[in-house]
Order: structure tokens, then C-alpha cells, then sequence
């Protein structure tokens, strides 16, 4: 179980790195918002759901 919470965990981190570089970058590009609002919004739905899921494994590891 504690394998898995790591491995939630660096999923988490890694796209929360992602999300702060990468929605900068789409917001600045001309046509950029209009092109990649579904990767945007995807990106996020990840990562709540990531949120949620180190929360509950957070809570058999501990």
C-alpha cells in the first residue's frame, strides 16, 4: 500500500509541475486558450482526482 501512495503522490507532484508551467504557456500563446481548453480542463480533473486519492491512501498509510 505504501508503494502506491508514492507513486499517487509523485503522479500528484508531477502534474502539479506540469499544470503551473504548462497553463502559464497556453494562456500566452495567441489562440492558445481556444486550441488546448480541453487539455486544460483534463489536466485539472487529474489532478482532483489525484487530490482525492492521495487523501484516501494517505489515510492506510499513515
Amino acid at each position: 500500500m505504501t508503494f502506491i501512495f508514492q507513486f499517487t503522490l509523485l503522479a500528484f507532484i508531477g502534474l502539479s509541475f506540469l499544470l503551473v508551467v504548462g497553463v502559464p504557456v497556453v494562456f500566452a500563446s495567441p489562440e492558445g486558450w481556444t486550441e488546448n481548453k480541453g487539455t486544460v480542463f483534463s489536466g485539472l480533473g487529474l489532478w482532483v482526482l489525484l487530490v482525492l486519492l492521495v487523501g484516501v491512501f494517505n489515510s492506510f498509510v499513515v
